[in-house]
């Protein structure tokens, strides 16, 4: 019996003195036409592919209630019946265009969720643009002021016909914090979630910063720089995501000017550092459509909020909160 116990104590203190090690557990994913990549630390193999199932069907769900491209969804439904009459709608679709018109009037109308109404009339897989007539045909209906946002019913309602929403600008952001948001409900604490051009970044990488790179927008592969960070948001809009070079040279690209209906100029990309994705995402949007003076003016008057604009000629501009490398 004296053995037996002796023999127990031993284990234990083995087991002790020689644990199981946490590590770095990687994942990926593609929803909402983009690469999701996930990486956080844990110890358990097992629980750490559940987690990281449970942040993929987040990824998943919001896909399936924020598409405009699925003809089922939630915000198709929106768009098909809200000019005739209010559409009830799900916390999470509300909270999103919540959101979406929140930065709308911050941005004087830069970021409209409405510019769908232009938008769809692009293929940029085909290289195909509208007309000057097929864009003024549907412009008018650009415009966020007429998407009406009821908070006592959670409902949305448009005030003209042919106004369409599309969130490509916020969704994939609000995503990525609904997929932190697992990892916190876990206790994760060190994690790096990414979706495209979205992501954000739960504690630091174990005693050491994460190691970010904002993209040349002009040379594949290459970095225009790196930023040593932790526990925030980045996300950036570049004119290199979706594009197409037409017959005359012209870069026709997808982050389109509300008030014209066509292709922003001015810059070439915009990342826009916050505490959420939801925010960094709409923001990097509407920073690019204000352009390099009116984008870093809104910027430097934003409490917690950060930028780096590269504009035509390739340069690389920072809000008045980064410290510039030498």
């Amino acid at each position: 019996m004296y053995t037996r116990f002796l023999s127990i104590k031993i284990l234990c203190a083995l087991m002790i003195a020689c644990p199981v090690s946490a590590q770095w557990r990687e994942y990926n994913h593609v929803a909402m036409t983009t690469p999701i990549n996930l990486v956080f630390w844990e110890l358990h193999e097992q629980k750490a592919n559940l987690i990281a199932k449970q942040v993929f069907q987040k990824f998943d769900s919001i896909e399936q209630d924020m598409s405009r491209y699925i003809a089922d969804s939630e915000l198709s439904l929106v768009n098909q019946t809200a000019a005739k009459q209010s559409v009830l709608v799900s916390a999470s679709l509300f909270e999103v265009l919540s959101a979406a018109m929140n930065i709308s009037r911050l941005s004087e109308g830069a970021f409209d969720i409405t510019f769908a109404s232009v938008g769809y009339l692009y293929d940029y897989r085909q290289k195909l643009q509208p007309s000057e007539s097929a864009i003024q045909s549907g412009i008018h209906s650009v415009n966020y002021r007429y998407v009406h946002l009821d908070p006592k019913y959670k409902s949305v309602s448009f005030e003209v016909e042919g106004v369409m929403l599309d969130l490509g600008g916020i969704a994939k952001g609000y995503a990525v914090d609904q997929g932190i948001g697992v990892l916190q409900d876990h206790a994760i604490k060190n994690a790096h979630l990414s979706a495209g051009g979205d992501m954000r970044l739960l504690g630091d990488k174990m005693g050491k910063p994460w190691i970010i790179g904002i993209r040349n927008p002009r040379v594949e592969g290459k970095q225009s720089l790196i930023m040593p960070l932790s526990d925030t948001a980045i996300s950036t809009s570049g004119d290199y995501e979706r594009f197409f070079i037409n017959d005359t040279g012209e870069r026709i690209h997808h982050i389109l000017s509300p008030k014209t209906g066509k292709p922003v100029k001015g810059l070439q990309s915009v990342s826009v550092l916050a505490a959420d994705a939801t925010t960094s995402d709409g923001l990097s949007t509407a920073i690019f459509v204000l352009g390099l003076e009116k984008g870093l003016a809104l910027v430097n008057r934003l409490n917690g909020i950060d930028a780096v604009l590269i504009d035509e000629q390739g340069k690389v501009h920072y809000s008045e909160g980064l410290i510039q490398p030498e």
